[in-house]
C-alpha cells in the first residue's frame, strides 16, 4: 500500500487501472515547451502568409502556386491541429479520451500523406515545366491541378482510413492503462505504408529532380555555346550560377524530406520486433512536424513574389481597394 501512495498516477481514483505519470525534469520540460511553442508559432505564421499571398493576389493564381497553396494548407493544419496537442501532452498523461485519440492519430496520418502527395505533385509540375516547357501551359492547367489536389486529399483520407481501420474500430485496444493514446499498425499495413508514404514518393521526387537537374545543366551549357566570344565570360558566370541553383534546389528538396521523414519511418525499416524509446518516438514525430515549418521556406520563401507579398501584408497595404491586383511578380 505504501508503494501505491508514493507512485504518482494519471488517474488516482482508478488506482491499478491508471498509468503512472512520466518522470519530469522541470527545467528540461520548460525548455521543450518553449522550443516546441516557437516551432508551432512559426509553422502557423509562415503557412498563413503563403495561403494569404496566393489566395489574395491574382497574379499568383497559377497552377504551380495552387500546388503550393495545397501544401501550405496541409502544413497549416499540422500546426493548428497536431502541434498544440503534442505540446500539451508531451511528458504527460493522455487526458483527452479515446475519441480525441482516434481523431488525432487519423488526422496525423491524413495530413502527413497529403503533405507528401503535394510534394510529389510539385516535383511533377517542375519536371514538366523544365523538361517540356512548350507544352507546359496545355498540359498543366488550373483545373487539372485542382483535380489532382482534390484526388490527393481524397486518396489520403481513404487510404489512411484503411490503414488505421483496426485502430479506428477499437481505439483503446492497445492501451495498457488509462492515460495512454497508443496505436499499432499490423506489419503488412506498416510495410505498405512505408512504400506508399515514404519509399515511393522519395523515389519519384529524386528521379524527377535528377532529370530536372540534368536538363537545367544541359540548357545552361547550350546557352553558353551559342554566345559570342565577347560575352563568353559573362555566359560562363550565368551558366555556372544556373547549375549551382539547380543543384541547390535538388539538394534542399531531397535532404529536407529525408532528414524529416527517415527517423519517423526508421522503426518500420528496423523490423517488426524493433521497439523505440519514448524519447526517440517524440523526437521522430516532432522532426516530421518540423517539415511543415520548413516547407514554406523551401518552396515559397525563396520566391521574390513571396517577399513582396509579405511586405504588402505586414504594411497593411493588402487592406486597400484593388490590392488583389497589385504587382508582386
Amino acid at each position: 500500500m505504501t508503494v501505491i501512495e508514493e507512485v504518482e498516477l494519471c488517474f488516482p481514483q482508478l488506482l491499478n487501472a491508471s498509468c503512472r505519470k512520466p518522470v519530469q525534469n522541470r527545467a528540461e520540460t520548460i525548455f521543450l515547451y518553449i522550443l516546441l511553442s516557437c516551432i508551432f508559432v512559426l509553422t502557423v505564421i509562415l503557412n498563413l502568409l503563403v495561403i494569404i499571398s496566393i489566395s489574395h493576389f491574382k497574379q499568383l493564381h497559377t497552377p504551380t502556386n495552387f500546388l503550393l497553396l495545397s501544401l501550405a494548407v496541409s502544413d497549416l493544419f499540422v500546426g493548428l491541429l497536431l502541434m498544440p496537442i503534442e505540446i500539451v501532452q508531451i511528458r504527460s498523461c493522455w487526458f483527452l479520451g479515446g475519441v480525441i485519440c482516434q481523431v488525432f492519430e487519423y488526422c496525423s496520418f491524413i495530413l502527413t500523406s497529403a503533405s507528401v502527395g503535394n510534394m510529389v505533385l510539385i516535383s511533377v509540375d517542375r519536371y514538366v515545366a523544365i523538361c517540356d516547357p512548350f507544352c507546359y501551359s496545355s498540359k498543366v492547367t488550373v483545373k487539372r491541378v485542382q483535380l489532382c489536389v482534390g484526388l490527393c486529399w481524397a486518396c489520403s483520407v481513404f487510404y489512411n482510413g484503411v490503414i488505421l481501420m483496426d485502430f479506428l474500430k477499437q481505439p483503446d485496444r492497445y492501451n495498457s492503462c488509462q492515460g495512454e493514446c497508443v496505436f499499432e499498425i499490423p506489419f503488412i499495413n506498416g510495410a505498405v505504408d512505408v512504400l506508399v508514404t515514404f519509399a515511393g514518393p522519395i523515389t519519384v521526387i529524386v528521379v524527377l529532380y535528377m532529370r530536372v537537374f540534368v536538363v537545367a545543366v544541359s540548357q545552361a551549357r547550350a546557352m553558353r555555346s551559342h554566345v559570342t566570344t565577347v560575352n563568353q565570360q559573362r555566359s560562363d558566370c550565368v551558366s555556372k550560377k544556373s547549375e549551382r541553383k539547380a543543384a541547390r534546389t535538388l539538394g534542399i528538396v531531397v535532404l529536407v524530406f529525408l532528414i524529416c521523414f527517415c527517423p519517423y519511418f526508421y522503426p518500420s525499416f528496423a523490423g517488426q520486433d524493433y521497439v523505440s524509446s519514448v524519447e526517440f518516438t517524440t523526437f521522430a514525430f516532432w522532426l516530421l512536424y518540423c517539415n511543415s515549418c520548413i516547407n514554406p521556406v523551401v518552396y515559397a520563401f525563396f520566391y521574390p513574389w513571396f517577399r513582396r507579398s509579405m511586405k504588402l501584408i505586414f504594411t497593411l497595404q493588402i487592406m486597400q481597394p484593388n490590392s488583389c491586383d497589385a504587382n508582386v511578380l
